[in-house]
């Protein structure tokens, strides 16, 4: 895929290093998948979530953050739309 926004997971990265791992694993991991489906998602991500309009949110390091992205499968292309804590993804309105 590719990852469009990796700017967002960098900023973010340099402001929370618990999240430099987990984050940067799925940054690679993003990079080399073939996602076409939201079940191929499904498939590797358990507790991944779904929103309208493409949007995906992901657990990262342990759910003590959020990542939302919106993926066009048929393009192949994932756009970082958001990171943040948990506790911060819960005082936004999805």
């Amino acid at each position: 895929m590719q990852v469009v926004g990796q700017n967002v997971l960098v900023d973010y990265m340099k402001r929370h290093a618990d999240v430099r791992g987990p984050l940067s694993a799925w940054l690679a991991e993003a990079k080399s998948a073939r996602w076409q489906t939201p079940q191929d998602l499904k498939d590797r991500y358990r507790s991944v979530d779904f929103l309208a309009d493409n949007r995906v949110i992901f657990n990262i390091g342990g759910n003590r953050h959020r990542l939302v992205v919106k993926v066009r499968f048929a393009n192949g292309v994932v756009l970082v739309e958001w990171v943040g804590t948990h506790a911060e993804y819960d005082k936004k309105k999805w």
